[in-house]
């Protein structure tokens, strides 16, 4: 047990190094620097999801090199500029949110989290390969994110948060709210991610819908365990049903790689 836990560390480790090392090739600070610079700041002072390494050992579980999900992978980070923005220090909120050192003006964060979301999508476009007729692949790639990220994941979720923080969650700060803006914040970020990677690595449509739903369960549970009311009636059960939910998508896998990707649920739940 101990070994297989030190396993999966490994793994895991592994593939997010890999992530930040092609991030860094990606987006270098270059001219013009003001434009570059603080892109870079703010993509990497952006608390990290498990979403981008999802991504690649999902790619992986289905028999892909993981070199083929790495641009994708490293896309997935366009959800620092949700965090960006939501961190800007213009309007007052009703809870504390999590530090982050604003080393720019908010006009700049501003402006600088609006760059991060298309050179997301330039990056993306970049891995179209004629030579592998991949081209279909990254198309739907390209529109996986765009609804992950967008106004039917993301920024929904961003914007029913706000709706119940405006109303001092007196009638909408229950657990079935906490449930969706989890759902739509963390858990589609993550079915996007494990999706996509599966889409990458040529897996089946079967193998691409288990994973995307193992990604949603994962990342539900972490936007429900992450800082958002761990402590409250209830949600540890939440999470914990969510977690059978999970595992029960990967019953169709096997090998250490299942082993490894499995462990991301334990990982969350002890961490409570």
């Amino acid at each position: 047990m101990v070994t297989m836990a030190h396993n999966s560390q490994s793994y895991w480790a592994s593939i997010e190094a890999e992530i930040e090392a092609h991030l860094k090739q990606a987006i270098p600070v270059r001219p013009p620097v003001e434009v570059f610079e603080p892109m870079h700041h703010l993509v990497f002072a952006a608390p990290r999801t498990k979403a981008p390494a999802l991504c690649v050992a999902s790619c992986e579980l289905v028999g892909g090199d993981r070199t083929l999900a790495l641009a994708t992978a490293s896309a997935l980070l366009m959800h620092s500029a949700a965090y960006t923005h939501e961190n800007l220090p213009l309007t007052d909120r009703p809870r504390a949110r999590p530090a982050i050192r604003h080393a720019y003006n908010p006009n700049i964060e501003l402006l600088t989290g609006d760059g991060i979301v298309p050179f997301g999508f330039e990056l993306l476009a970049r891995t179209v390969d004629l030579t592998q007729n991949n081209s279909d692949r990254v198309l739907r790639v390209i529109i996986e994110m765009a609804h992950a990220v967008g106004s039917q994941g993301v920024v929904e979720g961003q914007y029913n948060e706000f709706l119940a923080f405006q109303s001092n969650g007196e009638e909408l700060h229950d657990e079935k709210w906490l449930e969706h803006v989890c759902k739509k914040k963390e858990g589609e970020l993550h079915a996007c991610g494990a999706a996509c990677g599966a889409i990458l690595g040529g897996g089946s449509e079967e193998e691409i819908e288990k994973l995307r739903k193992y990604g949603l369960y994962v990342g539900m549970i972490e936007g429900i365990l992450n800082g958002m009311g761990r402590n409250e009636k209830g949600l540890l059960e939440m999470a914990e049903k969510l977690g059978a939910l999970a595992l029960k998508e990967l019953e169709s896998f096997s090998g250490t790689k299942a082993e490894a990707i499995s462990s991301l649920v334990e990982a969350n739940l002890c961490n409570v």
